[in-house]
């Protein structure tokens, strides 16, 4: 007589099963943006998640860990993607700043990953551990391919021959203080009608190409 064989897991099981990490890191990162990371049990991400506290420790073995996790899911990857825009832009330095800002960033922006900027700000102090980890995987990662862009276009003389880390910081850290905003001052106030944060970065931009260009450069943009 045959044994009988198991059935395998119905597909929506299974689906399920793939999805549990990114459902715990979407609701970690929802509870530390809103809570505060030390404030924030892990019980509560796992409520949260419709998990079980064992379930979230079979992928996390600690809330450090689950941090982690969560930038580098929704950041380092973030730069991964830019990095490859980079690789396989053909057109010139300005447009691939336009590219990573104006498309890289508002994408950011518009999503949860915004908040993870605000979470960083107001925690890291307290967990140096964590520091690091978001110096190593977004900080300097994120310089070096604001910088290569940059060094490209002066090479090419398309851009003035700059101080390249103070041009980087001066198009990165509005960027960074506007997600900040987002998750703070501006979710406690009613919404400013006179104030598009797409607007906004589509001209901090623009105003940052008009002191990198260089003159030559400039004078062969056609009116």
């Amino acid at each position: 007589m045959p044994i009988p064989r198991t059935p395998p897991p119905p597909p929506t099981r299974q689906r399920r099963k793939q999805a549990r990490p990114q459902e715990l890191l979407d609701a970690a990162l929802q509870l530390f943006v809103e809570r505060g990371f030390a404030s924030t049990r892990m019980e509560e991400v796992a409520a949260l998640a419709g998990a079980s506290k064992g379930t979230l420790y079979l992928y996390y073995a600690s809330k450090e860990d689950l941090l982690k996790a969560v930038i580098r899911e929704r950041l380092s990857h973030e730069i991964e993607a830019g990095a490859a825009i980079v690789a396989a832009h053909a057109g010139t330095n300005a447009d691939l700043l336009r590219e990573l800002f104006v498309h890289w960033w508002l994408r950011v922006y518009d999503s949860p990953t915004s908040g993870v900027f605000k979470l960083i700000i107001t925690e890291v102090r307290s967990f140096p551990e964590i520091s690091e980890y978001y110096r190593s995987e977004v900080v300097e990662p994120g310089k070096l391919l604001i910088g290569r862009v940059l060094e490209r276009g002066i090479a090419a003389g398309e851009f003035r021959a700059v101080d390249v880390p103070t041009a980087v910081q001066s198009l990165v850290l509005p960027m960074v203080m506007l997600c900040v905003h987002k998750h703070s001052l501006g979710a406690c106030l009613k919404v400013d009608d006179a104030f598009d944060p797409h607007a906004f970065v589509r001209g901090h931009v623009e105003l940052l190409l008009l002191a990198l260009t260089a003159p030559a450069a400039k004078r062969k943009i056609p009116a």
